[in-house]
């Protein structure tokens, strides 16, 4: 008896290769909840899902400014029980960065989502500020692998930048956004009205975001800015739309159309004056919001940008005084901390190593070169931005 030997067939590869569409549409509407607004109702009914399943989840915050929300929302699905079913009464989180410290929240929401057996075809409803969209998207992007997220931004910095982009995620091991994930929202309700009750503070905390978009990417948005700080500060509202809107739209085109969405890649910038931002709430203990943190990321790396010889001393100081003029301190004591070491967890210097693993390749930070329009490096003299951090303090005084 005689055996064959039959060789294993040659390896090969096998090569995967589809794209996903993603579209979904940011409206801008006063009064989402009152019964006389259709626009919830028509889009939903429009969408024509398996599902008219909603999910509501509420900023605490939010509900102190108006605490007839909860009564809105009920009676808002009765109103219109062909589009609307409340999968259970709106469940109320912590706002502001307390929500997404730890995964607490999110294991209750996809508890929700578990005990109300709601399938991947109904909505999770995420009413509230930027924290609680963060960690609200996060459960839902979780929950069944995936469940349709409604945004409904309440402050000028979620309407105009976070609440209309696709990410999700909360702080984990001391560093912001560590956990999360890459998922577009299915619909997103800028509702103006919940900007009345914000307070001082939180109103002019979104518009480091604007100026943020229109340094990098609009002059005359930027001038815009500028001539309209005044009445930005004293809020009238019709500027602050104005701003939201034309902000909003750039950050919605730049997902859409810069080819990279979900940031495969090592270049983020939408991401202006943020590696020091990120780095400054978590030194203060989150006692800047981020918007504060990001008016003063902002100043730096204009500043470094004049300093390094590529944006002018003029554009420079415009940059410095509209921030200013918009009512933002440009220093914090932390910035110095351990400014001679920058491996020192405690040093500012440390947010550039942790910018260059959240970005999963090399070190990429944005630096203008004019107003309206910035260019990347992937590496930093850090003798010059101390010397950058120097001039901020001494402008505190000026």
């Amino acid at each position: 008896m005689t055996s064959t030997i039959i060789a294993p067939p040659k390896l090969k590869t096998i090569r995967q290769d589809f794209s996903v569409r993603f579209t979904y549409d940011v409206h801008f509407t006063e009064g989402l909840f009152h019964r006389n607004n259709s626009l919830l109702s028509d889009v939903l009914t429009q969408a024509n899902t398996s599902s008219t399943q909603v999910l509501p989840v509420v900023d605490s915050g939010v509900l102190q400014a108006y605490p007839q929300l909860i009564e809105q929302i009920t009676a808002y699905a009765k109103a219109y029980p062909e589009a609307i079913t409340l999968a259970a009464d709106p469940i109320v989180v912590p706002g502001g960065e307390l929500s997404k410290q730890s995964a607490e929240w999110v294991e209750q929401l996809q508890a929700a989502v578990n005990t109300t057996a709601i399938c991947r075809h109904s909505y999770m409803m995420a009413i509230g500020g930027g924290a609680v969209l963060d960690m609200a998207g996060y459960a839902a992007a979780t929950a069944h692998r995936g469940i349709r997220l409604i945004r409904v931004p309440t402050t000028v910095l979620a309407q105009n930048d976070s609440g209309v982009g696709v990410k999700n995620g909360i702080n984990a091991f001391d560093k912001k956004n560590f956990l999360g994930t890459f998922a577009p929202p299915t619909l997103v309700f800028n509702d103006f009205d919940f900007l009345k009750a914000l307070p001082d503070r939180d109103w002019r905390s979104g518009i480091p975001e604007a100026v943020k978009v229109s340094l990098i990417k609009d002059a005359d948005f930027f001038g815009f800015i500028e001539a309209a700080a005044e009445d930005l500060a004293r809020r009238d509202m019709q500027t602050m739309q104005t701003l939201i809107y034309r902000c909003a739209k750039h950050h919605v085109e730049h997902i859409g159309g810069y080819g990279d969405p979900f940031e495969k890649g090592s270049s983020r910038p939408l991401d202006f004056g943020h590696w020091a931002a990120h780095r400054l709430e978590h030194l203060t203990h989150y006692r800047l919001r981020h918007g504060e943190a990001v008016a003063i990321g902002i100043a730096l790396d204009s500043t470094y940008s004049y300093l390094q010889g590529h944006l002018s001393a003029t554009a420079c100081w415009r940059i410095i005084d509209t921030l200013k003029a918009l009512g933002f301190v440009l220093y914090a004591p932390e910035l110095s901390n351990y400014i001679d070491y920058p491996d020192h967890p405690d040093s500012i210097f440390k947010g550039l190593s942790e910018f260059r693993e959240h970005l999963g390749g090399e070190l990429t930070i944005m630096l203008l070169d004019a107003i309206g329009h910035g260019f990347e490096v992937h590496t930093v003299d850090f003798e010059l931005y101390a010397q950058a951090i120097a001039h901020l303090q001494t402008s505190v005084t000026q």
